[in-house]
C-alpha cells in the first residue's frame, strides 16, 4: 500500500525544521478564526527584492553549484572560499568536473527557475554537463597489479579494461589481454548455444536415455581425455622449470600439455568465472583492491591458502596473513605472538562433549550458547572456505559437531557441521566443511554420514540446508548415490518404495527423487513412476568398494554416545 504524503520542511539534520511546524500551527489556528495572516515564506516577488542584498555574499569561486539562494531558504549557510578542489565520496581529488555532486534542487525549486529569467539564465552552463558518475564506478588509478612488469591493462575475464588484483590478471596466468577477450568470446558464445539446446530440451524432462548430441558430447570428452596421463616430455620439463626459476610464485606454473585441452579449458572456465565474482565484490565495495582479504593463514603445520573473504576485525584483515592457533582457534597477527601463545594454551581439543570415538577420529559436540567465543572463531574460520556461509556472530541457536583427528600433540581439527537445535524444516546441517588439508581423503562422507546417524537416532528424515557450496553439492551427490546403490544392492524385493528408503536411511524423498533422476533410476511409465534397477551402476559401485577396502574413513554407529538434547 502506497501512502502519499504532503511535504514538509526539514532542517539540515534531518529534523522536521521547528519553524515551519510553528508557521502550520499559527495558520491552522487563525484560519479557524477567519483571519488569514502574512505568510512569512520567501515568495518569488520577494526573492527579486533580495537581489540587492545578494551581492554582499560572495559565491564561492571555481564551481558552479546552480542559483545561489539567499540564507533564508536554510537554517544555516556558511560558504568558506578555498582554493583546493573538493573531494569526492571516495576521499580523493575529482579528475574531472563529472564526478561532482551537481544535482539539481527539489521539484519545487526547478519549477521557480522554470519561471523566473533570472534564476533561469544563472543555471544555463549545467546544461552541457554529463551526469554524474557513481563513485563505486570510477577507478582508482593509483593502484596497480602487484604482478611484476604488469601495466594493470586487461583482465582476465575478457570484459573489463583494468585489473588491480593477481586473480584478474592476464600476464600472472602467462595469457595476453587480447586472448582473455577472445576466450571470453568463446565462452559466451558455448553459453548461448547450451540455453538453446537447454530451451529445446525443456519439455522432454521426462526422457531420461541421453540423447544424441549429449552421445557424441560424451564420446568427444572421452577421446579428448585418451592422452592426458602421458606424462611430459623432457623439452617440456625443462621449459617447465625455466619458467618457475625465471618467474617463481609471481606467474602461474604452466599448465599446457599436464591434462587434456579439455580439462585445461574447464580450469580456465572456473578461474574466469571466480575472477568475475571477486571483481564483482570489489565493486560493490565487499572487498577493496588488494588489501582487507586474508591471502594465507597458518594453521598448525600448514600453511592454507583462503579462497573467500571473511569478516575479521580490520587491524586483522589487512595484514593479509593470519596466525590461528589449531585448539582455541584464537587468530593472532604474528608468528611471535602465536608462539607465546601456544606455550601458555592447555587446550588439547575443542571443548563441550566428546560424543564419538572410534580410532584416532573423535567427534565433539560444542553448544554454540555455552562457548560462544570458539564457535564464532570457529565460523570466522570456515568462512575463509565457503562461499554462501553468512552465519558469523549469533551462534547462539546451534550445535557444533567438531571432528578432530588425534595424535600425541593433541586432537587436530578435522572439519564440522552445524545444525539447529530447533529446525522446523528438518535440517540436520546447516553448514559443514572440511579443512582443505584433509579434503579427498573421505573425511567429508564420513561428517555427512555422522549427521545422518545423529538423524536416525532422532528417529527423524533430515536433509541439509541449502544453498550448498559447490564441493558441499558434490560431497552430498555422491553420499546420497553411494547410499541408494548399497540399499538397492541389499534389496531382495520387488517393489520398492520412496517411503521406505527415506525411512532406514533418514535421507529427504526429494533428495531421493533427484538422484535416482540424476542416475537415470526414475522413468514415467503409463501415469506411474518406476524405479529401475539398474544392475551396471551396482556393478561398478561394488567393484569400487571391493577395491577400496576396509578403511578407517567409515562412521560406526556402535562408537556413537549420544542423546538427543532437551527440546528438540
Amino acid at each position: 500500500m502506497v501512502q502519499i504524503c504532503r511535504s514538509k520542511n526539514f532542517g539540515s539534520d534531518g529534523t522536521e525544521d521547528s519553524d515551519s511546524s510553528a508557521e502550520r500551527e499559527q495558520t491552522n489556528s487563525s484560519e479557524s478564526d477567519g483571519n488569514i495572516p502574512k505568510r512569512t515564506r520567501l515568495t518569488r516577488a520577494s526573492l527579486r527584492l533580495s537581489q540587492s542584498s545578494q551581492d554582499k555574499i560572495e559565491r564561492p569561486k571555481g564551481l558552479n553549484v546552480g542559483p545561489f539562494l539567499p540564507p533564508t531558504h536554510v537554517d544555516t549557510l556558511d560558504v568558506k572560499q578555498d582554493e583546493s578542489p573538493p573531494l569526492t565520496p571516495t576521499g580523493n581529488a575529482p579528475s574531472s568536473e563529472s564526478e561532482l555532486d551537481i544535482s539539481s534542487p527539489n521539484a519545487s525549486h526547478d519549477e521557480s527557475l522554470a519561471k523566473d529569467p533570472a534564476l533561469r539564465d544563472s543555471d544555463k552552463d549545467l546544461s552541457h554537463r554529463p551526469k554524474r558518475r557513481r563513485c563505486h564506478e570510477t577507478y582508482n588509478f593509483n593502484m596497480k597489479c602487484p604482478t611484476p612488469g604488469c601495466n594493470s591493462l586487461g583482465h582476465l575475464t575478457g570484459k573489463h579494461e583494468r585489473h588491480f588484483a593477481v586473480s584478474g590478471c592476464p600476464l600472472y596466468h602467462n595469457l595476453s589481454a587480447d586472448e582473455c577477450k577472445v576466450k571470453a568470446t568463446t565462452r559466451e558464445k558455448h553459453e548461448e548455444e547450451a540455453k538453446v539446446q537447454e530451451e529445446s530440451n525443456r519439455h522432454a524432462t521426462r526422457h531420461q536415455t541421453p540423447t544424441s548430441r549429449q552421445t557424441r558430447y560424451k564420446e568427444q570428452v572421452t577421446e579428448m581425455r585418451k592422452g592426458r596421463n602421458s606424462g611430459l616430455s623432457k623439452e617440456q620439463k625443462e621449459k617447465y622449470m625455466e619458467h618457475r626459476q625465471s618467474h617463481g610464485n609471481t606467474r602461474e606454473p604452466l599448465l599446457e600439455n599436464i591434462t587434456s585441452e579439455y580439462d585445461l579449458e574447464l580450469f580456465r572456465k572456473a578461474q574466469a568465472r571466480a575472477s568475475e565474482d571477486l571483481e564483482r565484490l570489489r565493486i560493490q565495495g565487499q572487498i577493496t583492491e588488494g588489501s582487507n582479504m586474508i591471502k594465507t593463514i597458518l594453521f598448525g603445520r600448514y600453511e592454507l591458502d583462503t579462497w573467500y573473504h571473511s569478516p575479521y576485525p580490520e587491524e586483522y584483515a589487512r595484514l593479509g596473513r593470519l596466525y590461528v592457533c589449531e585448539f582455541c582457534l584464537k587468530y593472532m597477527k604474528s608468528q611471535t605472538i602465536l608462539r607465546r601463545h601456544m606455550a601458555k594454551c592447555v587446550w588439547k581439543h575443542p571443548p563441550g562433549d566428546e560424543v564419538y570415538r572410534k580410532g584416532a577420529i573423535s567427534v565433539f559436540e560444542v553448544d554454540g550458547k555455552k562457548n560462544k567465543i570458539y564457535c564464532q572463531n570457529l565460523c570466522l574460520l570456515a568462512k575463509l572456505f565457503l562461499d554462501h556461509k553468512t552465519l558469523y556472530y549469533d551462534v547462539e541457536p546451534f550445535l557444533f559437531y567438531v571432528m578432530t583427528e588425534a595424535d600425541n600433540t593433541g586432537c587436530h581439527l578435522v572439519g564440522y557441521f552445524s545444525k539447529e537445535k530447533n529446525s522446523f524444516l528438518n535440517y540436520n546441517v546447516s553448514c559443514i566443511l572440511t579443512m582443505p588439508q584433509y579434503m579427498r581423503q573421505g573425511y567429508g562422507k564420513m561428517l555427512i554420514d555422522f549427521s545422518y546417524l545423529l538423524s536416525k537416532v532422532e528417529e527423524k528424515v533430515g536433509s541439509p540446508e541449502r544453498p550448498l557450496s559447490d564441493l558441499g553439492l558434490i560431497s552430498y551427490r555422491s553420499y546420497w548415490k553411494e547410499v541408494l546403490l548399497r540399499y538397492m544392492y541389499n534389496f531382495q524385493g520387488k517393489e520398492i518404495s520412496i517411503k521406505e528408503i527415506s525411512q532406514e536411511t533418514a535421507v529427504n524423498p526429494v533428495d531421493i527423487v533427484s538422484t535416482l533422476q540424476s542416475l537415470q533410476m526414475l522413468k514415467y511409465w503409463k501415469g506411474k513412476h518406476l524405479v529401475l534397477k539398474r544392475q551396471d551402476l551396482i556393478d561398478e559401485w561394488k567393484s569400487k568398494e571391493t577395491k577400496r577396502g576396509s578403511n578407517n574413513k567409515t562412521i560406526d554407529p556402535s562408537s556413537l554416545k549420544w542423546t538427543p538434547p532437551k527440546g528438540t
